[in-house]
């Protein structure tokens, strides 16, 4: 790749402590002149789907020939594998806890075999770091390990119909307290009022500023999910609801 290669990180780690410096002098160690970028280390702790979310989000946004490495990984040590893959001209190595399972269809997978004095404590330094390394300056994906048919897939709650509502979930909370749903924009019909935890969000807006400030608000969402926000504010907060909030789209009744 002209100007080296990318490679991204997601993880739980936070900047704290030592960890995500630590997977860096690797990955430019054995990659000399790769441009890192943090995609996030604000995954909460052990939070899988979230950082599936984040992962899903992101990785098309890069340029083909990116390594991408998503270390949420709370069986680290475990018999759980560690993969690496590529699909779609990107390559991306993580644990297999289902984190990968909207990109396993079509996908090339391998186990990755574990360095002799890895700690099993810090696969993202010892394990990951590498393979991540080594995809980036041109190593073929199958000398890293066997091939693997049957990696682990976890999928978020899909919303269901019940009645007049459409009834879904909270899958994320960003950095502004705004509720992401796992419903789709597409399935909410024009009039619908939304209602998450207990509290009206009224019909569909384009915008924050489709409100007042202190207001609660539905939106179609920039990943093409509902999302439910207070403009000026945190719908989190306000609401007292996060990740698991049940949502009800209610179907205006017909004249």
């Amino acid at each position: 790749m002209a100007g080296g290669p990318v490679i991204t990180l997601l993880t739980d780690f936070g900047t704290a402590d030592s960890y995500v410096a630590e997977m860096k002098g690797v990955l430019l160690t054995r990659a000399p002149g790769a441009t890192l970028v943090d995609v996030s280390h604000a995954i909460p702790p052990g939070d899988v789907l979230t950082a599936q979310h984040v992962l899903s989000r992101t990785w098309h946004r890069f340029p083909p020939q990116t390594v991408h490495v998503a270390v949420v990984d709370p069986g680290v040590g475990t018999a759980r594998r560690a993969l690496a893959l590529q699909v779609r001209g990107h390559a991306f190595v993580g644990p297999d806890n289902g984190l990968f399972t909207p990109l396993l269809d079509g996908a090339t997978v391998v186990a990755l075999g574990e360095p002799t004095g890895a700690a099993p404590t810090f696969h993202g330094r010892d394990v990951f770091a590498p393979a991540a390394a080594a995809l980036a300056t041109g190593t073929a994906l199958a000398t890293l390990g066997a091939s693997v048919s049957d990696a682990v897939r976890r999928l978020p709650p899909a919303p269901a119909r019940h009645g007049d509502a459409l009834l879904g979930t909270v899958l994320a909370v960003d950095h502004f307290g705004t509720l992401v749903t796992n419903i789709p924009v597409t399935a909410v019909p024009s009039g619908a009022t939304v209602h998450v935890h207990g509290h009206d969000a009224g019909p569909m807006r384009r915008t924050f500023a489709d409100v007042a400030s202190g207001t609660l608000v539905a939106l179609a969402g920039s990943g093409g999910a509902l999302e439910i926000a207070v403009r000026d504010g945190s719908a989190a907060r306000r609401l007292e609801a996060g990740v698991g909030a049940e949502v009800r789209v209610r179907t205006p009744p017909r004249p």
